[in-house]
Parts: C-alpha cells; sequence; structure tokens
C-alpha cells in the first residue's frame, strides 16, 4: 500500500511549488470554490516571488476587498476582459519574460465564459502555451484553476460549460479536494502518483 500512492505532508507547499516548476502549464482541477480560494490563499503566502493573479471570476479580488484575506504586497492583480484580454496578456508576458514569477490564472471557467466559440477557445489555448513557453526561459510557473466535474467515463470536463480540459504533455494536471479539514492535492499520473497534504493552519 506505501507504493501507490506516494503521500507527502506540504505544510508549506515546497513540494508542490515544484510540482508546478517542472510542469508548466500546472492545471489545479476543483469541484468546491471555497476549498479553491483557501488553496490559493495558502499558495500565495507560501511564495515570495512576484505573484500575478489574473482574476477572471473575482473570487479572490473579492476575499481581498472583504478584508477575509489580505493581500501580500508581491502579489499584482488584473482583471482583463474580452476587451483587453490582448494587452493585459502582452503586459503579462513581458514581466514573465524578465523575471521569475507565479502566474496564478483563476479561474479556466472565466475565460472560456468570456471566449464563447471554437476559435476563441483555441485562441487560448495558444495565449496560455504561449505564456507557459516564456515562463520556462525565466524559470516562472503558470498555474491554472478550473472548475471541474469527473464524467461517469473518467474525463474532466470545465464546470458549468462541459468543455474537455486541455491536456499537452507538457501540462501538469492536479485535483485539488479537502478531507476532513486538510487540503489534499493530487497528480493525475497513472505511474508514480503523489498525494501532498496540506493541514489546516491554527489561529
Amino acid at each position: 500500500m506505501d507504493k501507490n500512492p506516494k503521500n507527502v505532508l506540504d505544510n508549506n507547499l515546497t513540494h508542490i511549488q515544484n510540482e508546478f516548476r517542472q510542469n508548466i502549464p500546472s492545471i489545479v482541477l476543483c469541484s468546491e470554490p471555497f476549498h479553491k480560494a483557501e488553496f490559493l490563499n495558502r499558495l500565495i503566502n507560501s511564495v515570495e516571488n512576484p505573484i500575478i493573479f489574473v482574476d477572471m471570476d473575482l473570487l479572490y479580488t473579492g476575499y481581498v476587498e472583504s478584508g477575509m484575506i489580505q493581500k501580500k504586497n508581491n502579489v499584482t492583480i488584473f482583471h482583463p476582459d474580452k476587451v483587453s484580454w490582448k494587452k493585459k496578456l502582452l503586459e503579462i508576458i513581458t514581466k514573465v519574460s524578465k523575471e521569475k514569477l507565479l502566474v496564478v490564472i483563476d479561474s479556466f471557467n472565466g475565460v472560456y465564459n468570456m471566449f464563447d466559440d471554437l476559435e476563441s477557445a483555441r485562441f487560448i489555448n495558444s495565449c496560455i502555451m504561449l505564456l507557459s513557453s516564456v515562463g520556462k526561459q525565466t524559470s516562472s510557473s503558470v498555474v491554472i484553476i478550473a472548475m471541474a466535474r469527473k464524467k461517469e467515463n473518467n474525463e474532466w470536463v470545465l464546470s458549468p460549460g462541459g468543455k474537455q480540459i486541455i491536456k499537452s504533455g507538457k501540462t501538469g494536471v492536479f485535483f485539488l479536494k479537502k478531507i476532513e479539514s486538510n487540503l489534499v492535492v493530487s497528480t493525475f499520473e497513472d505511474v508514480n502518483s503523489k498525494i501532498f497534504k496540506i493541514e489546516q493552519e491554527n489561529g
């Protein structure tokens, strides 16, 4: 039982950050928005490098503005819309090309809802792959959060649109859930799968 899968205690998210650096982009699938917000807060608090947060569903921004989450000085939040997407993306890519960053896109669902036709979906995927390619040059990480559900055929699709998650050989796919009071991030590898446990913070 101890051979599969590998369980790792990762309260400071060191191992998870390493996974994200090795898999660009990294897609984190989650079915509960509150678990997503908790994970993003823990991830951001564990990173010292500059962070670009592309907030498409405004959930994280809402938490910050309400004071429920304290915004760190190293975080820059972007709110692109359909008109400003290309301009904001160019600004983000320029920043990523110059220094090591963590780029968080939250969420994939919001991006796809903004661009609802097939050609635009391909454009989005191309943008993310371009951003990821540039990020590799500066050892940056690109983490995409997606609200998703599992279908009967074991495929993961975006909720509520039902689009399939993009997947390439260089894309890391992870699933986030909460077991008891701990956040759990698991890899989607058939072999050498890993489970990272993040214990609830005291206080």
